[in-house]
């Protein structure tokens, strides 16, 4: 439990302060970038992959966002490691600048056109820098929050770290927009798209700033205080808890593909796929992206309330009984029946997204959880979310299906559900010393972490 000395020293232990507002202010920046690439890809696809069928050239775009998140894993051990031996507050410094630099060039670089093959070789080179630090930003976010927050607080303030990036999804969503409303789609396709780009250097830029007056979490300053950090904590965490690594992968499947197939891909579903073209797919995104940006502190919130695995079972469980009826009304073609399902599925992954990251948090001892986290986390989202743009527009356009996304979208939820039914933490204090050994499974890590951060 939190002190009231630890709670004077906490950087989230009130209301949200400007170290805690600095603590999840990459993740826009990290999620912005990402998504603009997302909204963007028809056209970065015609610039870098030019080809005679536009299929072809948007499957290529996917493949470079995709190949950025096979990099998370490799972000996760790189920013892990930095941040279990030096600290949450070295990482988010790094993490950061690692992001701003790659977001910039992006905006500048030259297309085929202009120089050839060696375009599309360094776009994938900047994505794949990119890749590394998101894997590292994020869970340096999570941790850093909800390590300082109380403990009858951790859903509601830790999901302010899933928030902010979804805020950084809405700010990339709303510049789409507003540059496909005022420009003239030749001066977008030609130009225009970089100006997407170049904003991220203004977000990286105050983010830098903010960061530089980060205070560490209590929780770490006690274990490096006691000499308890690890020496090399992705060796220990993989050797150690293994189980619990391997739960919070399936946890988060549906963080990775589910919250990319709904939120990312789908203006491109929309307008791309869906015959005849849904008209202001990205206003209905955008829309949509402002609930949810609500939607996920109030899952966190209800996570503390009621218990993390009812939360997280009702809403996964929503999920899935729906989102085939949904995908076939959205078919219609309509900017209404868009619009309703995709907010339908914006309530349910409110419920289903909020409250992971304290779930994730208690289930780890202060000495390996960066670490363990972002391994089991960075995994999930290199096979699931980087790919779940690809996949689905293969499947849409391949089996002449228009809903076939839902069966993959199905899939992972349940996924997502199995890890989540299997949550059942035992209430026996005296597992507790056994478990920051990493001897016993992880269905006991909440229960034993809630009296232990």
């Amino acid at each position: 439990m939190i002190g009231p000395a630890d709670r004077r020293t906490s950087p989230v232990s009130g209301p949200l302060d400007r170290q805690a507002i600095a603590g999840v202010i990459g993740n826009v920046l990290e999620w912005y970038d990402f998504a603009v690439f997302g909204y963007f890809a028809p056209i970065i696809g015609r610039q870098f992959f030019p080809s005679d069928d536009h299929v072809a050239s948007l499957l290529n775009a996917f493949g470079v966002f995709a190949a950025g998140y096979m990099m998370r894993p490799l972000g996760g051990i790189i920013f892990g490691s930095i941040g279990d031996r030096l600290g949450r507050k070295r990482a988010l410094q790094l993490s950061i600048a690692m992001m701003a630099l790659p977001t910039t060039l992006l905006g500048l670089l030259p297309t085929h056109a202009q120089i050839g093959v060696a375009a599309p070789v360094l776009l994938v080179l900047l994505r794949l820098i990119q890749g590394v630090s998101v894997g590292g930003e994020l869970i340096g976010s999570v941790s850093f929050v909800t390590e300082s927050a109380p403990p009858h607080r951790r859903g509601l303030l830790g999901s302010f770290s899933f928030a902010s990036s979804t805020g950084g999804i809405l700010l990339g969503s709303a510049v789409a927009t507003l540059l496909g409303e005022i420009m003239e789609p030749a001066n977008l396709h030609a130009w225009g798209w970089r100006i997407a780009f170049l904003v991220g250097f203004l977000v990286g830029g105050v983010g830098l700033w903010m960061r530089r007056s980060l205070r560490e979490t209590a929780d770490f300053a006690r274990a490096r205080e006691a000499g308890e950090l690890a020496r090399s904590p992705v060796r220990e965490a993989l050797r150690t808890m293994p189980g619990r690594i391997l739960h919070v992968a399936a946890l988060v499947v549906v963080v990775g593909g589910v919250f990319y197939l709904l939120f990312v891909w789908w203006p491109t579903y929309l307008t791309h796929i869906v015959t005849p073209p849904v008209p202001h797919a990205m206003l209905a995104n955008t829309l949509c992206m402002v609930a949810l940006f609500i939607l996920i502190p109030v899952g966190g919130w209800l996570s503390d309330l009621i218990g993390r695995r009812t939360v997280l079972v009702a809403a996964m469980g929503g999920i899935a009984l729906v989102a085939y009826p949904l995908f076939v009304w959205t078919d219609q073609g309509t900017f209404g029946s868009a619009l309703v399902a995709q907010l339908i599925f914006t309530i349910l992954m409110g419920g289903a997204v909020g409250p992971i990251p304290a779930a994730m948090v208690e289930m780890f001892p202060t000495r390996t959880r960066f670490s363990a986290v972002a391994v089991g986390y960075n995994v999930t989202l290199a096979l699931f979310g980087g790919t779940a743009p690809l996949i689905c527009t293969w499947l849409a356009t391949r089996t002449g299906d228009l809903a076939a996304p839902a069966y993959y979208l199905i899939a992972m939820t349940l996924v997502s559900l199995a890890a989540a039914l299997a949550w059942a933490p035992a209430h026996t204090a005296g597992r507790c010393s056994a478990l920051a050994m990493g001897d016993v499974p992880w269905r006991w890590a909440s229960t034993c972490y809630d009296r232990h951060l």
